[in-house]
């Protein structure tokens, strides 16, 4: 897997535990901040994906229905 470099400032009590983490278990510290960064990766961008929705709604941009539109779009219309 190709990699690049980055640079990050983190406070020095995560850093110490990244540290530690590191020693006890003979793994690299950036392979426990590489375990991190993909881990959350995936929560963040649909996080932000549902707030760009929110905007878009918000500013007319989204198409919307009305709950009787969806009840008979799927058959559930009395």
């Amino acid at each position: 897997m190709a990699t690049a470099v980055t640079s990050l400032r983190i406070p020095m009590d995560l850093s110490e535990r990244y540290n530690r983490l590191a020693k006890e278990t003979g793994r690299s510290r950036s392979y426990y901040v590489n375990e991190a960064l993909a881990d959350s990766i995936d929560r963040f961008e649909y996080e932000y994906g549902i707030l760009r929705d929110i905007e878009d709604y918000r500013a007319g941009r989204l198409e919307t229905y009305s709950i009787d539109e969806v009840r008979a779009h799927c058959g559930l219309a009395d």
